[in-house]
């Protein structure tokens, strides 16, 4: 006789000795069998965990703190009068579809961190791609990062043998992910796509590139990202890939909180876009998972939101998201604990990886994104 059994140990089973899902070690459930065959991981420089949780705040909808210029048509905009409603204003896809079909941690209760201790951008990218944090990596100089990251790692087995592909505004990304090492397909700053059988689109974005003023020499505005990241996820089908936007912090660095607001609001819709890419491609459709976050966090109004580092307080509180067919949707209850250094490991997991076993310096598998899976006995 056959009977459905949980593959995580007495789920099932009522009576006091039941142990939750939840509770049960991640490294068994990286090598359980997954639906996700693809993860796209998408990063929002600098986006604070309070706008993520509470939209807008509405002491920096104003010239003195927030630099911002037209102060009513901003209210109008993303000034609701609870911070329910300028969330939803804000950021509706992950409010009303990441934080509900999926899981969104890092609220009050269920603080997300930096581990490195220094909560700037090189060594807060390593950290998400690499699992850990490294001393060495202390400023955001042009250096070829000494370690191997998960991309890396993944790109180097043949399931996912040049089917790993990163994106992103900001410069340094060619160093983080080393690509003359790794031979990772990369596509940062101001580079126009490349490579064979370019569609027309991403012809047209090259030429528009070249001749686009440039706000920032080391930093490209997210729209040329995104359009060159979903031509080439439309064109080659990734298995994995990143997605780095940095106008956020730009924008805060900058003071800028009206643009800082419209950037986040645009990170939004670009990952609402990709999300319904994936879903109309029999490819990716049901099998793909969305994992969001930030590389460090921000300090607090007035001031301190502009800025973040080692001595700010605040700026090591990220956010992370995770949306796919693997993860439960959230219960309303409070999530447990989930930090920068776990990403990488469970982005591997999701696609039937072990990082942890390559690297033990990496953090275990995020608690409660991987759900149990029923299996014939």
């Amino acid at each position: 006789m056959h009977m459905l059994r949980w593959m995580i140990a007495a789920v099932a089973i009522a009576g006091p000795a039941a142990r939750a899902w939840s509770d049960e070690p991640e490294a068994a459930r990286a090598k359980a069998p997954t639906k996700t065959k693809n993860v796209i991981l998408v990063i929002s420089d600098g986006l604070r965990w309070q706008e993520v949780f509470g939209g807008a705040e509405l002491s920096l909808i104003s010239k003195k703190d927030g630099g911002v210029s037209d102060v009513d048509g901003l209210n109008r905009t993303f000034g609701q009068a609870t911070p329910a409603e300028r969330r939803e204003a804000l950021l509706p896809f992950i409010t009303n579809v990441v934080a509900k079909q999926g899981r969104l941690f890092g609220d009050v209760g269920s603080e997300s961190k930096v581990t490195n201790g220094m909560n700037f951008s090189y060594p807060g990218y390593n950290e998400v791609f690499a699992g850990y944090g490294d001393p060495r990596i202390d400023s955001n100089d042009d250096f070829p990062n000494p370690n191997v990251t998960v991309f890396e790692w993944l790109n180097n087995k043949d399931a996912f043998r040049d089917k790993v592909a990163a994106f992103g505004s900001w410069n340094r990304f060619t160093a983080i992910l080393n690509r003359e090492r790794s031979k990772l397909k990369i596509v940062a700053c101001w580079e126009p796509p490349t490579g064979p059988n370019l569609t027309p689109q991403e012809k047209l974005l090259g030429d528009v590139i070249a001749n686009t003023h440039r706000l920032w020499s080391d930093c490209a505005y997210d729209s040329f990202t995104f359009f060159a990241a979903h031509e080439h996820l439309k064109r080659e089908r990734p298995r994995v890939m990143f997605v780095g936007f940095g106008e956020t912090d730009e924008f805060a660095h900058a003071g800028q909180y009206d643009h800082y607001l419209r950037s986040a609001n645009k990170f939004d819709q670009y990952v609402k876009t990709l999300w319904e890419t994936v879903q109309s491609l029999p490819e990716y459709r049901d099998q793909t998972t969305i994992i969001l976050t930030a590389d460090h966090g921000r300090g607090d109004a007035p001031v301190d939101w502009k800025s973040h580092g080692a001595k700010v307080k605040g700026a090591e509180r990220i956010w992370i998201g995770v949306l796919g067919p693997d993860t439960p949707p959230s219960d309303g209850k409070p999530l447990p604990k989930a930090d920068q250094n776990q990403i990488a490991a469970t982005i591997a997991a999701l696609v039937g990886e072990d990082y942890n076993a390559f690297q033990p310096k990496a953090g275990p598998v995020i608690p409660t994104v991987i759900a149990p899976v029923a299996v014939a006995e």
